[in-house]
């Protein structure tokens, strides 16, 4: 499915007015007043930008969720496993997840009501290994959720979420190569082309640097695969944003030592550009992949482009990946935006006033952002 919304036709007027109040109730304030010069570029008022928004199938899950019934996530995720919907399955379990670490109760009855049931283990699963990330203890935590990991790999031998589940506690628990090429192995033996197996991978060749002898890092080795994996992905899939995660990497975790080609960088950001324009504007199926790009094209200096992402993205901001550089990744979204569409009128004026040149030209490095 990619990044298209699910063909629904489903009434989502009272359920998704409950859920932006309950989106909106988390905000930080804001002291600074939105700029009336963003409205004019084509973009929504800050406050009318909602963060990790749900769809329309998932909605009335986390609605059902904060009132404490579980029967609507229940129904969701094994509606995503009768029928194979992989991709769907794997964001969902991830968003229920995130939910029940903060609103427990209705995960808990669940779990007490359907203890054998597949879709509470992945969720159970997910919820431990990503609590385990959390901790300082993380290494020891992440041995510990072995059993809910396995009871998640047996609950559907088709399933390749709970393969990404074992593959994240690897990274985390330190797991050798070998190790993690055996989880890779049963992983894509299921699904050839999921993406979120694709970027746990992709994630674990881009800490390799830390355990090598070298130190000079795998960034090279994470593009090399990275591309390949796009190459043979799918029409409309999200592994073909792989070296778009590539570049993300290189640009926050590089450190001059492993020098990657700035026409290779380029080339992540254009696949992810063009695959962002043959999909629906203001989509929230496509918030994290389009925030995701926004940050490359950011680091790249490449304004004019960040920019009209900004226009595809619409009022839908991601967690991902602005919660790696503050506690508040909203507002960091929204001062993303000012600097974006301030350096974008920069360069339309130089480019007005002098000639007309590319934004490829020019490196950028990871400490200007």
């Amino acid at each position: 499915m990619g990044w298209r919304d699910p063909d629904l036709r489903l009434s989502m007027v009272d359920t998704m007015a409950s859920l932006r109040a309950f989106l909106r109730s988390s905000r930080a304030v804001r002291n600074i007043p939105p700029s009336p010069r963003l409205a004019a570029a084509g973009l929504p008022a800050d406050d009318e930008v909602l963060l990790d928004a749900p769809d329309a199938r998932l909605g009335p899950a986390l609605v059902a969720a904060g009132r404490g019934e579980y029967g609507p996530a229940a129904d969701l995720l094994a509606a995503t496993r009768r029928t194979a919907e992989w991709e769907n399955r794997d964001r969902y379990v991830i968003r229920l997840a995130a939910f029940a670490h903060s609103r427990a109760e209705w995960f808990t009855s669940w779990r007490a009501a359907a203890p054998d049931d597949p879709d509470a283990l992945l969720v159970a699963a997910e919820l431990a290994v990503t609590h385990a990330w959390e901790s300082p203890a993380r290494a020891e935590l992440l041995l510990q959720t072995g059993p809910l990991v396995e009871a998640a790999v047996a609950g559907d031998p088709r399933d390749p979420v709970p393969w990404r589940i074992a593959l994240d506690r690897a990274r985390g628990s330190d797991a050798d190569h070998g190790e993690f090429e055996r989880l890779w192995g049963e992983a894509v033996r299921r699904s050839p082309h999921h993406y979120g197996c694709h970027a746990a991978a992709l994630k674990y060749l881009s800490t390799r640097r830390f355990r090598s002898s070298d130190g000079l890092g795998s960034h090279r080795e994470c593009f090399d695969f990275a591309e390949r994996a796009a190459q043979d992905a799918l029409p409309c899939s999200l592994v073909q944003t792989l070296p778009l995660r590539a570049a993300f990497a290189w640009l926050t975790e590089g450190d001059g030592r492993t020098a990657v080609d700035r026409a290779r960088l380029d080339a992540a950001a254009d696949a992810a550009v063009t695959l962002s324009t043959a999909h629906p504007a203001a989509s929230p199926c496509a918030a994290e992949p389009r925030n995701l790009l926004i940050y490359v094209l950011m680091g790249l200096g490449r304004w004019q482009d960040a920019l009209q992402q900004l226009r595809l993205t619409g009022p839908y901001a991601s967690s991902f990946p602005w919660d790696r550089f503050s506690d508040d990744p909203l507002a960091r979204f929204l001062e993303a935006r000012e600097e974006i569409h301030r350096n974008a009128s920069a360069t339309r004026c130089a480019v007005c006033t002098c000639h007309p040149r590319s934004e490829h030209g020019g490196r950028a490095h990871p400490a200007d952002h």
